[in-house]
């Protein structure tokens, strides 16, 4: 019995090793994001006077396409149609 460890070690150690791949998760997804916006910067989508909804979409597709934009993909939005708001009558009280 005396080689016996107590449970608390074996959760404790997994509970651990669980928070450092969410850190490492983490940090991948925020170079990736990273990598998407330098390549968003480097094509001048940020410079453009022109905002629509087909603009802003092809950058949001850019920074989430990341290293991918450097292996030939070049993501665009060509046509945005915003849903409309509903027309409501106005409430009387």
């Amino acid at each position: 019995m005396g080689n016996v460890k107590p449970t608390r070690n074996f959760f404790s150690s997994t509970m651990e090793v669980t928070m450092r791949g969410s850190g490492i998760i983490g940090t991948i997804v925020l170079v990736w994001l990273l990598i998407g916006v330098v390549a968003a910067w480097q094509r001048d989508y940020f410079k453009g006077d022109q905002a629509s909804c087909a603009s802003a979409g092809t950058v949001a597709v850019t920074v989430i396409a990341g290293p991918l934009n450097y292996a030939g993909v070049n993501p665009k939005v060509k046509d945005c149609h915003l849903p409309q708001p509903s027309s409501m009558p106005a409430l009387t009280y």
